[in-house]
Formats: C-alpha cells, structure tokens, sequence
C-alpha cells in the first residue's frame, strides 16, 4: 500500500528526529570515552591486550604517552571535544528538528554557534599544540603521518571558517556579495571542514595509542561514531541550503 505525501512527510521528520537524538548522544558520548580511555592529567597509559602488541609496540607506546608526565592524555580528549562534541553542537544549534535552542531566536542561535565555534577551535589548538610539543620531547617527526597532516589541515582550515564567520555579521564588509550567498558559501565551506575534523578523528583511532588500548567490536563502535554525526549534518547542511539552493531553479 503506497504511503500517503503526508505520511511520508511524518515519516521523514520521524527519522530526521531520531537521527539527531543520536548525534547528540555520540556527540556526548564519545569525548567521554575517550576521556576514561586517555585519563587526562595521568602519567599511566592504558591498554587492552590487542593482537601483535609485542614490547617492541608496549616501548614505543610508553615512551609518547610518559614523556611528561601526562601531556600526551590530553590530546585525544581535546581533540575529541573540538570536533565531536562542541564542533557537532555549533552545527546542530541549526537543526529544524533537533536544535537544543530552536525556541529562541536565530540571532540568539547565531551567537551561541560563534560561542561554540571558538570553543572548538580553542580545544583543537591546544591539542596541536600539545601534540606538537610532545613529539618534540621524543624527538619524533611532526605531520609525517596521515592523521597528523588531516588534523593540521582541519585547525587551519577551522581557524579560516572562523575568520570567514565574520563576514556573515558584517556583511557590508562584502559589498558584492548578497546574504543568502555568503550564507550558502559558509554553510558549505563548514561542512568540508566539519568532515576534515572528523576524519582526523577517524584516523586518529588507527594510531597506535588508540589500537592498542580499544580493540575488537569496541573499535568498530568507536568508528561508527564519527560517521553518525557526520551523516547527520550533511542531511541537515543539504536540506538547509544544497537541496533548496537546486529546487529555486
């Protein structure tokens, strides 16, 4: 029996809604997760008995977490922060559905999505940095790896949507750009940066430090995580702006 325009309709919202539960959830969830994983401010590294974890694995994996006593602890949790729960927030601020201000107004949305930006861009500098810093203690190589060079790329990039957010509040700083335009550009440049930080984080999970400590259906859930927010805020970023952009021509 074929669904009625306006049940599908229910339908479609119905799982819009469920989906963005979720992404608030995971968005939460995991930077907790990683949190107990990584014991901020510990000088102990933890680890689960992965396959191939020899003392070869044990020595390297000691000597980048104890290097300081717990400066390493604090990069997967700073990073975690940036990208899956305040970057995921500031972009969910604008869900129809799911937003945890939809009854305020959108100047008020707008201010706490700037909040909330800065936020994650403050968290992933410190997590660069720290990151940076730490591989320089070990005398280890910087940006040589995929997750290292993705990462840079998603704070600098994170930086510059920042510096671009502005020309949305003033706008007249762009003459020959109408709002809508501007809208349209930001919400598109966001999305790529948005999924560069995601992927960081995807890639991250690869590294040593997180194989040996998460391993088996764990590890699998871990990556599912990223995934889900990110589904999630492209459906949201197209339906806003991508799908209306093509139905007005």
């Amino acid at each position: 029996m074929a669904l009625t325009a306006e049940t599908e309709s229910r339908l479609y919202r119905s799982l819009r809604v469920a989906a963005g539960a979720a992404a608030h959830l995971v968005a939460l969830g995991f930077p907790a997760a990683v949190a107990v994983l990584a014991r901020p401010g510990s000088s102990e590294c933890r680890w689960g008995r992965g396959r191939g974890r020899g003392e070869g694995r044990m020595s390297q994996l000691t000597s980048s977490c104890a290097s300081l006593p717990g400066l390493f602890s604090w990069h997967p949790l700073l990073m975690a922060l940036a990208f899956s729960f305040l970057m995921t927030e500031a972009l969910l601020i604008f869900s129809p559905e799911t937003s945890l201000l939809r009854s305020f107004s959108r100047k008020v949305r707008v201010r706490a999505h700037w909040a909330l930006q800065l936020l994650a861009l403050l968290c992933a500098l410190l997590g660069l940095g720290i990151i940076t810093y730490n591989k320089h203690l070990n005398g280890k190589g910087h940006f040589v790896t995929w997750h290292g060079l993705t990462g840079l790329l998603a704070v600098l990039y994170t930086g510059g949507q920042c510096a671009g957010g502005i020309l949305l509040l003033y706008p007249k700083l762009m003459k020959n750009w109408t709002l809508a335009k501007l809208k349209l550009y930001h919400a598109t440049s966001g999305l790529v940066g948005y999924l560069l930080g995601c992927a960081s984080l995807m890639l991250g999970m690869c590294s040593l430090w997180f194989t040996t400590t998460v391993t088996g259906a764990s590890w699998y859930l871990a990556m599912l995580c990223p995934l889900v927010t990110s589904l999630v805020i492209m459906n949201q970023v197209s339906n806003a702006y991508l799908y209306r952009k093509r139905s007005q021509h």
